[in-house]
């Protein structure tokens, strides 16, 4: 029922909403004046009826604005305010993950569910066979903590739009993330290997893994790569896009992943002259099919001019280095060798830093702390050994 306060000439009525998942009740208030001359009865009986159509509304509030499945309105949340205000990248992700999502919770009402619920549905996704790419194992921390991202933007809207008052994901307990993980690269002997044998592979291969290599470029940047992007007189090249794939739209050009991720680095020059055949190469390819080519731009295309997708530099190395005895960790670890040489080389975070394209100095140091740890270990062993002391035993 309806209370009210008296606050000099008005009066605040309040009325409750209903309770949070943890029992606390949420109340909603409005300010009432009485017109001018009216008499003490006939502001009291105006007040009591004031009193009554509030509590009536906020209890229809409470029942029936924010009593939608949350599929109807995560898809009305995804028109209204995705597709207007995020990149494709982030669209791309959110596509990726609602299947899940909605198959858990989707048909629930959102009034109705609780943490308990959702955190149900977070546990299941660290679970063997929750990660369809490799059956045996769960999703990673970093995959379960973006799941709950999305579920609790589209609460934080509903709330913005005056359907809830409560978000249950505030509730709900993450798995700790992944700290002090080994990252998995070439020694210096396997990485000379896998250069020698790559001086036999196809151009556009030797291209593609010397410019992960050296440069540490993310495979979507790799990809994304136009022959405009690199200065043959400067030997710098410009990372400017990404491309990415989409089931819904297939390969996209997106922008980078961070506004740091925009970057220009200088690369050794045999690099560039591989890139000029490479650009001699694509040209005869265009004369050759005429009409039938594709023209995007790119460096690495398929053999009709379209870009390659994601998947076509990853399955290559996977049958290359089975073909030559080498180890397979797949594109990513050339990233991490690319760190690693530069930390090694006593390069400082900042610089480690901007060469990965990374948005905070933070997130380099959180991935390459055991790294930076190993290299200042191997600098103070060599100032040691540069600077031999012996000490004999104090004297009393």
């Amino acid at each position: 029922m309806a209370t009210y306060t008296k606050r000099g000439k008005s009066y605040r009525i309040r009325a409750s909403v209903g309770y949070t998942p943890e029992g606390k009740q949420v109340m909603k208030s409005k300010t009432w004046t009485p017109s001018p001359g009216m008499t003490e009865r006939q502001i009291e009986k105006e007040l009591n009826r004031q009193m009554v159509l509030f509590d009536e509304e906020c209890r229809g509030a409470s029942l029936t604005d924010g009593h939608i499945k949350f599929q109807s309105f995560a898809e009305q949340w995804t028109k209204e305010y995705v597709e207007k205000s995020l990149g494709k990248r982030t669209q791309a992700n959110y596509k990726q993950m609602e299947p899940r999502i909605y198959a858990s919770i989707g048909h629930l009402y959102m009034d109705k569910i609780t943490p308990r619920q959702i955190q149900r549905f977070i546990n299941s996704l660290s679970e063997p066979g929750a990660n369809q790419t490799h059956e045996e194992k769960g999703l990673s921390p970093k995959s379960v903590k973006n799941h709950l991202s999305l579920i609790s933007s589209v609460f934080s809207y509903a709330i913005k739009m005056g359907m809830l008052q409560y978000n249950p994901c505030r509730a709900v307990t993450l798995p700790p993330l992944e700290t002090g993980k080994e990252r998995v690269c070439y020694t210096m002997e396997e990485a000379q290997a896998f250069l020698d044998a790559l001086t036999e592979a196809p151009l556009r291969w030797q291209v593609f893994f010397s410019l992960a290599l050296f440069g540490g470029f993310r495979r979507e940047e790799l990809c994304g790569f136009e022959f405009g992007d690199f200065d043959f007189e400067q030997h710098t090249v410009s990372v400017r896009r990404a491309s990415l794939y989409t089931p819904q739209d297939g390969i996209i050009t997106a922008p980078t992943k961070t506004a740091k991720s925009r970057r220009t680095l200088k690369l050794p020059a045999w690099i560039f002259d591989l890139v000029k055949h490479l650009q001699t190469d694509q040209i005869r390819q265009r004369l050759a099919l005429g009409d039938q080519w594709r023209e995007c731009g790119r460096l690495f295309t398929k053999q009709d001019g379209s870009p390659i997708g994601l998947q076509q530099p990853y399955q290559w190395l996977q049958k290359f280095c089975a073909d030559h005895d080498l180890p397979f960790y797949g594109i990513h670890q050339f990233r991490h060798l690319n760190a690693s040489l530069l930390i090694y080389n006593n390069e400082d975070i900042k610089t480690v830093s901007a060469a990965l394209g990374h948005s905070q100095t933070s997130t380099t140091l959180n991935i390459y702390a055991h790294t930076f740890e190993t290299a200042q270990a191997r600098a103070n062993e060599a100032i040691a050994e540069k600077l031999p002391v012996k000490f004999g035993r104090r004297r009393a």
